[in-house]
C-alpha cells in the first residue's frame, strides 16, 4: 500500500547549485573591415601585449558585431581572429548582426547569437585610419552599464611621461602634476588636485556616471567611459589651464561637458 507523503519524514536535501541572473559586463568589437588579417593587427597594436594599451581588458567578454559589413560578405575562417583578440585579453563569446552563413560558422566553433538591440554596449573600436581627417569632435563609444567606484586609490608623487595609473573599481586620487605623455585612468572619478597635461579616462568599465576633476585642465585626451576628446580640439578658454569638470550630458546625447568650477 503507498505511503502518504505526510507519514514520510522530511529529509534535508543538499543544494550543490543555485540559478541567478547576472548582469555581466560585455564590450562589442565593430567590425569596419573584412581584411582579418589587418584588424588582428590593428587591435593587437592596440591591446595587445606589447600594444599601446596592454591592461586596458581583464578577460571581458566580447560580442562581434557584423552590422556595419556587407551582407553578402564571403564567408572566411573566424578562428584567427578570435587567437588574436583572446591575447588581447577578450574572450569572445557572440557574434551579433551577421549574415545566416556567418552565423552557422561562428556557432559552429561555438560563438552564440546576441541580439542585435543588446542594450548598452561597449564597442572597440579598430584601430584609426591614418591621415584621414576626424569626422566628429568626439567619438561615441556605447556602454553595458554603468559600474560605480566604491574604492579610491591615491597617487602623492608626479607622472612622468610614459608611466600609467589605473585605478581598477575604484575612484583615483592624484595630488601631484600628470604630465604630458603620462596616463591615468579609473573605472571610477578621477581627481587629479594639479594640472593635468597627460591623458585621463574616468568611468573606463562603464560607469557613464564617472567625472574627471581637475585644478588646472590643459589634458591631451580626456575620456567619460570611453567617450572621448583630444588637444586637436583646444578647450575652451573658461575652462583651459583652469579648475573644470569634465562629465557627460544628461540628454542621452552621449556628449562631454567641460565646466568651470566655481570658486
Amino acid at each position: 500500500m503507498p505511503v502518504s507523503s505526510s507519514n514520510t519524514p522530511t529529509e534535508a536535501v543538499p543544494v550543490s547549485f543555485e540559478i541567478k541572473s547576472a548582469q555581466l559586463p560585455l564590450v562589442a568589437l565593430m567590425l569596419m573591415t573584412s581584411d582579418w588579417d589587418r584588424l588582428a593587427l590593428d587591435v593587437s597594436k592596440q591591446y595587445g601585449v606589447k600594444g599601446e594599451e596592454p591592461d586596458f581588458f581583464d578577460h571581458d567578454a566580447l560580442v562581434i558585431d557584423f552590422s556595419h559589413l556587407p551582407s553578402d560578405l564571403p564567408l572566411q575562417d573566424m578562428k584567427p581572429l578570435l587567437v588574436a583578440l583572446r591575447l588581447c585579453r577578450l574572450v569572445p563569446v557572440a557574434v551579433r548582426g551577421a549574415s545566416e552563413l556567418w552565423l552557422e560558422a561562428a556557432l559552429a566553433i561555438g560563438l552564440v547569437e546576441a541580439p542585435v538591440d543588446l542594450p548598452r554596449v561597449r564597442p572597440v573600436a579598430a584601430a584609426p585610419v591614418a591621415a584621414q581627417p576626424v569626422a566628429q569632435e568626439v567619438v561615441i563609444r556605447e556602454l553595458v552599464r554603468e559600474v560605480p567606484g566604491p574604492l579610491t586609490m591615491v597617487v602623492d608623487k608626479p607622472l612622468r611621461s610614459g608611466q600609467k595609473i589605473y585605478a581598477r573599481g575604484a575612484d583615483l586620487v592624484v595630488l601631484a602634476m600628470v604630465n604630458q605623455g603620462a596616463e591615468v585612468v579609473a573605472d571610477g572619478n578621477i581627481h587629479v588636485y594639479a594640472p593635468l597635461r597627460g591623458k585621463a579616462m574616468a568611468g573606463a568599465s562603464g560607469n557613464v556616471n564617472a567625472r574627471i576633476f581637475s585644478l588646472c585642465l590643459e589634458p591631451e585626451l580626456i575620456s567619460i567611459a570611453g567617450i572621448y576628446r583630444t588637444s586637436e580640439h583646444p578647450l575652451a578658454p573658461e575652462v583651459r589651464g583652469k579648475a573644470a569638470q569634465v562629465r557627460l550630458s544628461n540628454d542621452g546625447q552621449d556628449k562631454l561637458l567641460i565646466e568651470a568650477l566655481n570658486n
